[in-house]
């Protein structure tokens, strides 16, 4: 692992390589910047929202940087698209839908958080913070093509997950997008 990196998904860092060097990517509830970072030092242009103000200052350097509180306030990117948008332990239902047609033509979102289960081991504990069985599927469906699926137990920590990775297809007659597992 790269010094500073420890904390990266290994979810985000499977599917890293379908994020091309200088993609725009959106990292939703980015936190501390774990995510930024490691995507912003392999050449993407990076955009990052969360709602704590400290925890993003030091990503300024970064990308762009939005502080604003995406469950009470307008989603910050409407009308943006992105070649790829990354979710790690973040769920607020009523924006599935503008986190996934943030998605680009040729895009791809990598998502993973905490499922259903979860409340017999940790938390969060609460429903509206575990994603229901198949939920992710119902989120992209008829928008992206699924390319993994995973949900089910995870040991070190303890923890139920879902987690998907999903890409835009391109719209024209090109051929069909290859996308290495």
């Amino acid at each position: 692992m790269t010094h500073g990196h420890e904390d990266v998904s290994p979810w985000v860092r499977r599917w890293s390589h379908l994020v091309p060097e200088r993609a725009a990517l959106l990292d939703v509830a980015c936190g501390g910047g774990r995510h930024l970072r490691w995507f912003a030092e392999r050449g993407a242009n990076v955009s990052g929202v969360d709602r704590d103000a400290a925890a993003v200052e030091p990503l300024r350097a970064l990308g762009e940087i939005v502080v604003a509180d995406i469950e009470a306030g307008p989603w910050p990117f409407a009308g943006r698209r992105f070649d790829a948008v990354v979710v790690t332990n973040y769920l607020w239902r009523a924006r599935l839908p503008d986190i996934v047609a943030a998605v680009a033509e040729g895009g791809v979102l990598v998502y993973e958080t905490f499922a259903a289960g979860n409340e017999t081991v940790g938390r969060p504990s609460r429903p509206d913070f575990l994603l229901r069985p198949g939920e992710l599927l119902d989120a992209v469906r008829g928008e992206l093509r699924v390319i993994a699926y995973e949900d089910g137990f995870l040991d070190g920590p303890a923890r139920f997950v879902q987690r998907i990775v999903a890409v835009r297809e391109p719209s024209s007659a090109a051929p069909p997008a290859r996308y290495p597992l």
